[in-house]
């Protein structure tokens, strides 16, 4: 049997106790065992701007080649201002930097997006594939994941009680698995 594919897990909201967060850690532990999933921490990179560049920040450094061993990328994001938190941005911005050596390219990749309400992020799931598309990186098309209502998904303890969406992402962690078999290098 070969070694589990690595997934770099990214995800948008930097709240302890995000829905993102709880909804990624749930898909992860709910995908075949052929992936291995690493979660970032990307909530102290230095906002990027190219002045910085020649010597990039160690937290750059750090965070390129974290993504730069992951096989895949699976994002999680809550909507914004039907875009991605800014901080997720500044994660895409740093990854692809210098211009021509981003991390991210050809990387397969898929998303999960959430809200409170009922839309499911719909605005923040497109917005980041417009990004992805630029990268590069072949980005699962179906199943969709939008998941709304995502304050009610959750008991006081953080523990999933919505039997559907468990199911969904049992789903979701199979075709993904399935599409970073195809898609990889």
């Amino acid at each position: 049997m070969s070694d589990p594919k690595k997934v770099a897990v990214l995800v948008g909201s930097l709240r302890k106790e995000s829905f993102s967060l709880k909804l990624a850690k749930i898909a992860a532990a709910e995908a075949p065992t052929s992936l291995s999933f690493q979660f970032l921490d990307f909530s102290k990179l230095p906002f990027f701007t190219q002045d910085l560049e020649p010597t990039p920040p160690a937290e750059w450094t750090t965070f390129r080649e974290e993504v730069k061993a992951a096989d895949a990328v699976l994002f999680v994001t809550p909507e914004y201002n039907r875009s991605v938190p800014g901080a997720l941005k500044n994660a895409i911005d740093v990854g692809s930097r210098p211009y021509g050596q981003s991390v991210f390219n050809g990387k397969p990749a898929a998303v999960i997006s959430t809200s409170i309400g009922g839309v499911g992020g719909f605005g923040s799931n497109h917005h980041l594939r417009q990004s992805l598309a630029f990268l590069n990186m072949p980005t699962m098309g179906q199943p969709e994941a939008y998941i709304g209502g995502s304050g009610g998904l959750f008991d006081a303890s953080g523990n999933l009680i919505n039997e559907g969406t468990l199911e969904f992402l049992k789903n979701f962690g199979t075709a993904f698995a399935t599409w970073i078999g195809k898609h990889s290098a």
